[in-house]
């Protein structure tokens, strides 16, 4: 049986520990064993190589450098890391190991919750299969900071209402990509709890976090 970490804390205004009752359900029936923790600590045990997948809810907070370490070493050796907006892409914001795996780093959320669309990049890949080609969102319309060799499933483009120097931006919302030979995946979209009753992002975290998952 597939093993999964969710660890959740940090910024409650994102709902950590609801979320993380999400994705223990869903990975549950999908068929992983589930360990759910709060402390970030729990990253340095030298078992985490032998799990398929961890899940990081753990908004802004901090990760010492042998527990950031020991993750790093983890997903190049083949463990999966995948999870939603700033649970994230906005965790550990010292840590530029972390950072280094995920791929991407939020810096604003220009207008705060705002309404905008997703487009649709890679229809074709299993993720995103199925899914029209662009829907409308409202959250935090996530401004990244990017590593240009992740895989880019989904994009928006901003219209510069609410910072005008953004204005026709196209920034990423949904990437995977390999570190070692573990599977990153990640979604910007999720500020709320509630957002996972949209089917589009709850179809997308959920083929994502799979996808990124280390098989048997």
């Amino acid at each position: 049986m597939r093993r999964a970490l969710v660890l959740w804390g940090g910024w409650p205004g994102h709902d950590p520990e609801q979320c993380a009752s999400i994705y223990r359900s869903w990975l549950e029936e999908d068929g992983f064993d589930v360990r759910v923790e709060t402390d970030p600590q729990v990253l340095s045990d030298p078992a985490l190589v032998d799990l398929s997948l961890i899940v990081p809810i753990v908004t802004m907070s901090a990760i010492e450098k042998e527990p950031a370490k020991n993750l790093a070493d983890a997903v190049q050796k083949g463990v999966g890391l995948g999870g939603h907006h700033g649970g994230m892409t906005d965790a550990f914001r010292d840590s530029v190991n972390y950072q280094f795996i995920v791929g991407g780093q939020w810096v604003a959320h220009p207008g705060g919750i705002v309404d905008y669309t997703v487009d649709v990049t890679k229809a074709s890949d299993p993720i995103m299969q199925g899914l029209p080609p662009n829907f409308p969102y409202r959250s935090e319309q996530y401004y990244m900071h990017m590593d240009p060799s992740v895989d880019v499933l989904a994009t928006t483009t901003f219209s510069g209402e609410h910072a005008s120097w953004t204005e026709g931006v196209v920034m990423p919302v949904v990437w995977k990509r390999l570190y070692g030979l573990g599977r990153v995946f990640h979604c910007t979209l999720g500020h709320s709890v509630t957002e996972f009753e949209n089917p589009y992002m709850s179809t997308i975290i959920r083929r994502g976090v799979n996808w990124a998952a280390k098989p048997n």
